[in-house]
């Protein structure tokens, strides 16, 4: 299998995964900072575990390596903390939705890391999906919590959409274990000194699901979606990531029985239409 093939099986495995992380901010008990805390370092000690098995490396190969992996943890944290935040404000549809802007973000700021313009299909993308998300946002009046979840997940939005292109160009000749890994522990040694609950304070359930938050829905998946950009865009797998939405709406449904309205479906179809197309668009580019 081609490289790039492969790439995007890793990233749609990735984003089915993504697509179930939004619902531990409903079901752990804990804020927004505490479950990024300790979902984090239930990750990183993963991450740790899959390295020493696979017998890969863990140390970086320069010290530039060490300060970029310090900025990406930086960002990345701020990332999963609104992500979270934006969650439990606005609910997780709404709250996934507004996060779903970095598509967009990213489409527009990665050129001019390259010193060149966004192309025409990207830019038409970019439109259908921020159509698509339009729809899907019901009516909120302005100072309530789903209109600060919508604004926390836009900023959400722009931390992930940095991060990712940064990685794209500084970072992406690391492996995903191994990148991750460091962006998970300076994540959760950036945040931890602000946790409101104490380790020993969470009960067994809540246990289990930063465990399983952790490992099968953040270290797993953010491995798999920083090994794909070593072969695809950040604007590429921004674009299909827009199958997450969905994913979400439907384990929200069947988890925590929120129905989906009709403009949820038709904002869907055209986001899923969207990450389709570009799927298309890279298979097709190989084939030529």
């Amino acid at each position: 299998m081609h490289p790039q093939q492969q790439s995007l099986i890793y990233l749609h495995i990735a984003v089915l995964l993504f697509g179930g992380t939004a619902l531990f901010a409903k079901l752990i008990n804990l804020n927004a900072l505490d479950i990024t805390v300790y979902r984090a370092g239930v990750a990183g000690c993963a991450l740790i575990l899959l390295l020493y098995i696979q017998k890969k490396a863990i140390k970086l190969t320069c010290k530039r390596d060490y300060l970029i992996a310090l900025l990406l943890g930086i960002t990345v944290g701020i990332h999963w903390l609104t992500y979270f935040a934006g969650m439990q404000l606005a609910g997780i549809a709404i709250g996934m939705i507004a996060f779903f802007t970095y598509p967009v973000i990213t489409v527009f700021i990665e050129p001019f890391f390259h010193a060149k313009k966004p192309q025409i299909k990207d830019i038409l993308s970019a439109a259908v999906v921020l159509i698509g998300i339009y729809l899907l946002i019901p009516d909120a009046s302005l100072g309530n919590d789903v209109t600060l979840g919508i604004l926390t997940g836009i900023v959400s939005a722009f931390f992930f959409a940095t991060r990712n292109i940064l990685h794209k160009r500084y970072f992406s000749h690391y492996g995903g274990p191994q990148t991750m890994l460091y962006q998970t522990f300076v994540a959760c040694i950036m945040l931890c000194a602000f946790v409101d609950v104490p380790p020993l304070q969470i009960d067994t359930v809540n246990w289990l699901l930063i465990v399983t938050a952790g490992v099968i829905f953040t270290a797993t998946p953010h491995s798999l979606f920083a090994a794909s950009l070593q072969y695809l865009s950040a604007s590429t797998a921004g674009l299909i990531s827009c199958l997450q939405p969905l994913y979400g709406t439907f384990l929200a449904f069947l988890i925590l029985n929120e129905q989906p309205t009709l403009t949820t479906i038709i904002g869907g179809f055209l986001v899923i239409s969207a990450a389709f197309y570009e799927t298309w668009s890279v298979t097709r580019k190989h084939k030529l």
